[in-house]
């Protein structure tokens, strides 16, 4: 690629004041995976991959690139992130995007649509010119962006949602911009939405075991750092902790929790008693947060022994804190594109009490690294908060079987070799797809190969003529006329 300015945009830019080297995972991830990466990313030298979300602050995605954009650069690579700017009016119209993807039924207004959310793309979109070898759009937000001809270069959208039975009238709005990019990357295969007709990858998140949340805790230190909570909230510390982290958020299915909890005291006697602790932040892209903070505390009727922390101070120290004091960690969401964070408490060394949804059940190893249970069922969470609150040993065993799980499958290496997969194949430097591709053949490619090939049947790439050789065994194909199939030309 010429070089061209490439930072000519009203987005607002993420730029990372340090760089991270790659050796720096080798204690986490072994001296071959990490040679691995500078393999990989030895060819891509100054390529350029811009990534585009919601938001700076709060929620996963930007979690990841906030260590994703400087393990890039660490590399060599021109790795960018920029963040859409929107209203209240924006987000509240994007959230109930989310919602919706997700099956919960919510108004929404073509006003909504075409004044809060296509206005406030168009605002964005003016002034702006994203040049890339590779852009990454994260999530609907920005989706609509590509429509609006100012992102040049291979565009892929990343759904970190399950978007398999989303609400019709919000996917079939959205999927004529999806449809324009050149690939779609999900969490899990179940979470493809329908009617896409480009190439799709799976790629799950991971988390950076460097990070000030993720780095190994002793208990002394622990408790150092949870000190003026534990005072403000009047917590004694030595009480046993079963802890829940995550956004206020319904799909979060926090009130079933609190419910659990509540079934778990009216059945069984601990001595001495344990404590609840919810922590969640508010995130910029998440106004109904704040609802459902209330609605919970409500249902809690200032119990003493639950307690909900929000927006604390030195969060990511608060929050390694707590999931290493944590005598369980639950997460049964009813909706989850992945739940980052129960990884992060399996790397503290806590097991994990998790819903059987989403990629939940990728980290949570039913009875190996934590306990899997239907969302819903109270009965149940509150049996296994027992479990682990009488069974320190059992405990034990499965957070170090969930440390050990993540360290192979979830850490930000794995996420880092599978992004330099995807740059190497669009920029060329390989030709075969990464093995990660999770359809074999997409209606775009079938139509730019035959295009190409029409123009000029002896100029097909190698990738270009095995399309067409799949193409060939395919019953009601067609070879354009004058084109023999048995005989594809390769370059």
């Amino acid at each position: 690629m010429a070089p061209v300015e490439a930072k000519v945009t009203s987005l607002e830019m993420y730029e990372p004041t340090l760089t991270i080297g790659v050796e720096e995972y080798e204690p986490y991830v072994g001296a071959s995976r990490v040679e691995e990466l500078k393999r990989l990313a030895a060819p891509l030298q100054g390529k350029r991959w811009a990534n585009i979300s919601s938001t700076l602050v709060g929620g996963g995605v930007a979690e990841i690139l906030r260590s994703l954009v400087p393990l890039a650069r660490g590399l060599g690579i021109d790795a960018q992130w920029y963040v859409i700017r929107g209203s209240e009016e924006f987000f509240q119209v994007t959230k109930k995007f989310h919602n919706l993807l997700q099956g919960r039924d919510q108004p929404l207004s073509l006003e909504e649509i075409f004044g809060a959310y296509l206005d406030t793309i168009d605002a964005n979109a003016s002034n702006t010119c994203i040049v890339s070898d590779l852009v990454v759009i994260h999530d609907p937000q920005p989706a609509a962006l590509i429509m609006n001809g100012v992102l040049f270069g291979n565009i892929l959208w990343r759904c970190h949602i399950d978007t398999s039975a989303p609400n019709r009238i919000v996917w079939r709005f959205l999927l004529p911009y999806i449809n324009q990019c050149s690939g779609a990357i999900f969490t899990m295969p179940e979470f493809v939405g329908p009617g896409l007709q480009i190439p799709l990858y799976q790629i799950t998140p991971c988390i950076d075991p460097r990070s000030e949340k993720n780095r190994p805790y002793s208990r002394q230190e622990a408790l150092a750092v949870l000190e003026p909570l534990f005072q403000e909230h009047q917590i004694d510390p030595d009480r046993p902790i079963l802890a829940a982290i995550s956004r206020y958020d319904i799909h979060k299915n926090q009130g079933t929790i609190v419910q659990a909890f509540q079934r778990l005291r009216e059945e069984r006697s601990f001595s001495p008693p344990p404590y609840l602790i919810f922590l969640g932040n508010t995130a910029t892209d998440d106004p109904e947060g704040w609802d459902m903070l209330a609605t919970l505390k409500e249902q809690a009727a200032e119990d003493p022994d639950i307690h909900f922390w929000v927006n604390v101070e030195n969060n990511d120290q608060v929050v390694g804190a707590l999931m290493h004091l944590a005598q369980g960690f639950i997460h049964v969401s009813t909706r989850e594109g992945f739940g980052l964070v129960v990884s992060e408490a399996l790397w503290q060394g806590t097991p994990v009490i998790g819903s059987r949804v989403g990629g939940i059940s990728k980290q949570v190893i039913d009875g190996k690294t934590g306990y899997l249970v239907d969302p819903l069922d109270v009965e149940a969470i509150a049996a296994r908060m027992a479990w682990l609150l009488e069974d320190r040993e059992e405990g034990a065993r499965l957070g170090a079987a969930g440390r050990e799980h993540v360290r192979q499958h979830f850490l930000l290496p794995e996420l880092m070799r599978r992004y330099l997969l995807l740059l190497r194949f669009y920029t060329g430097i390989s030709q075969e797809p990464p093995p990660f591709r999770l359809d074999d053949l997409s209606y775009s490619e079938i139509i730019h190969t035959v295009r190409t090939v029409m123009r000029c049947p002896h100029a097909q790439c190698h990738w270009q003529g095995s399309v067409l050789d799949r193409l060939s065994t395919l019953p009601a194909f067609q070879a354009p006329a004058g084109l023999d199939t048995n005989g594809w030309h390769r370059r």
